[in-house]
């Protein structure tokens, strides 16, 4: 594949209100990309595309939308056309997760939880991804997060929507192939964001938290690749992490060992 001209991309970029959604956001500016920032709250998103317009003299487009809206993909395709800006690239960044027993988690927040990091990331995918692939210059990347590998007790159902995620966007690698549009499934570990804010801190079940500018480059050092991986995880902790889930564990080994880990970071109901 050819190297990525930053300078001639346009990249939607969800969850761009903070962490590592923003961090994406100035990363690219600082290569010369101009950028579509997506995320609930308009005063913060502001704030960063004229932070971006100002430094690195792109254009830097604040759209506050609610990604679990259904038909997201269609409604920010409008939104787009009515704006005249066409998307190259995107990142699907947004998500959250909930933290606690299953049974005792509020269905509606599930609903939700499924709604932005699953549904979005596949509404937006399709709806954008025939002209990302007639282009043939640009990047998809889907942020999963290393809780893809293994089934998360007290986080069951954000694990699963990652596995989701692993598994969609190492489909779509392979489908893409030969197109020019590099795709690609960026795996974080506990990062230090505002995730926790929402999760607990309990979520990161005692492990180290990676500061987000060393997710986003890990992820950018691999589009710039030659032949980019369908996936690549943030980390040489988590790399080893990964391979001992993947390799070295069973299922059942793999879930009472995350189990045993999160067991004390909510109350037993």
């Amino acid at each position: 594949m050819n190297a990525i001209d930053y300078r001639n991309q346009t990249v939607l970029v969800t969850g761009a209100s903070a962490g590592i959604g923003a961090e994406f956001a100035r990363q690219l500016a600082a290569r010369g990309a101009n950028v579509v920032l997506v995320a609930r709250r308009q005063d913060r998103l502001t704030a960063l595309a004229t932070e971006l317009a100002t430094r690195h003299r792109v254009e830097a487009t604040a759209l506050a939308l609610d990604l679990t809206t259904p038909d997201i993909g269609g409604l920010l395709d409008r939104e787009l056309h009515s704006r005249g800006i066409e998307i190259t690239s995107i990142v699907n960044n947004a998500g959250f997760g909930t933290h606690g027993l299953f049974h005792t988690e509020a269905p509606d927040r599930l609903a939700a939880e499924i709604a932005l990091n699953v549904t979005s990331v596949v509404e937006i995918s399709r709806t954008f991804i025939e002209r990302l692939r007639r282009r043939g210059d640009g990047f998809l990347v889907n942020v999963a997060s290393v809780a893809a590998y293994q089934p998360d007790p007290t986080m069951a159902v954000y694990g699963a929507t990652k596995a989701f995620v692993l598994s969609f966007t190492e489909a779509l690698w392979y489908e893409s192939r030969n197109t020019g549009l590099r795709v690609l499934t960026l795996l974080p570990g506990a990062t230090e964001t505002e995730f926790f804010d929402v999760a607990g801190s309990g979520a990161d079940g005692g492990t180290r938290r990676m500061p987000p500018a060393k997710v986003v480059r890990t992820a950018l050092t691999a589009l710039d690749r030659r032949n980019p991986p369908p996936s690549v995880v943030a980390g040489w902790a988590n790399r080893i992490a990964t391979d001992v889930f993947g390799r070295l564990l069973s299922r059942r080994q793999a879930t009472v060992l995350v189990g045993t880990m999160m067991r004390n970071s909510v109350p037993a109901t």
